[in-house]
């Protein structure tokens, strides 16, 4: 019987460090498969700052960059400049995007640089201990909410994608989940669409991608899948938010 289903080239044989029930995996999986089916393993770079993903350098097969907490973009920004040949993605967690790295993302997005950016958001400061994030629900419990989050003290949780469709600059900025499997084949079609944009010189492009943490939520992997359904999908709508008119070129955007 023939293979239907193996390793994509663009993941390295490595074990990796996530814990169970992390969707970094999944994401991870996603994102090689479309590096692999456009063909462009061999001029793409990664960028991962600090976060759970900081090692993600280990797992993919082409060339990576790490940054500073928060400056994927402004990294990202320099690099395709400079080289607009090659395939440039951030790789990036709503700690670190939502909270230390917002100028960057939000400056860079409405700039138009044309690179690809990866969030992934699970409503929690992940590797640093599960401090709460920009995007941590109301009555969420953290180690710095231990209560559960208050509005009234730290405002509503930022809706990443909805901001940045915000801006007039032509983007593609996409909210999709990896939580499920009826779930999975949306989020890389808009992986794939991110990429495509980008191989076409057209756009900034962002995918959300709503994820689980079970450890820092205190619950098992199970659990965290229901939990994630029931209360950030509710708030955090899935979809398409932002598109790219097929009249705007890169010309357009400067």
């Amino acid at each position: 019987m023939g293979k239907t289903f193996k390793k994509p080239e663009a993941l390295t044989e490595n074990h990796t460090h996530y814990c169970p029930g992390c969707t970094h995996g999944i994401i991870h999986r996603l994102v090689a498969e479309v590096i692999d089916e456009l063909g462009i393993r061999k001029r793409t770079v990664g960028i991962a700052p600090v976060g759970c993903a900081v090692l993600a350098y280990n797992y993919f097969a082409c060339d990576f960059q790490e940054a500073a907490h928060g400056r994927a973009p402004a990294m990202a920004t320099g690099i395709k400049r400079v080289r607009p040949d090659l395939m440039v993605f951030t790789y990036q967690g709503d700690g670190d995007l939502a909270s230390i790295g917002m100028g960057e993302i939000i400056h860079a997005a409405n700039r138009g640089e044309k690179f690809t950016t990866i969030f992934v958001n699970n409503a929690v400061y992940g590797m640093t201990g599960g401090q709460m994030a920009p995007t941590t629900m109301p009555g969420q419990r953290t180690t710095t909410s231990p209560l559960g989050r208050d509005p009234r003290e730290t405002g509503m949780p930022i809706k990443v994608a909805e901001l940045l469709a915000s801006l007039q600059t032509p983007a593609y900025i996409s909210r999709q989940t990896v939580i499920g499997p009826k779930y999975v084949n949306r989020a890389k079609k808009a992986i794939r669409r991110a990429f495509g944009y980008q191989l076409e010189n057209r756009c900034f492009s962002l995918v959300e991608l709503v994820s689980t943490c079970p450890t820092n939520w205190g619950m098992t992997p199970v659990e965290a899948l229901k939990w994630a359904e029931d209360v950030l999908l509710p708030y955090y709508k899935l979809g398409d938010y932002k598109t790219p008119e097929p009249s705007e070129t890169a010309d357009d955007n400067h």
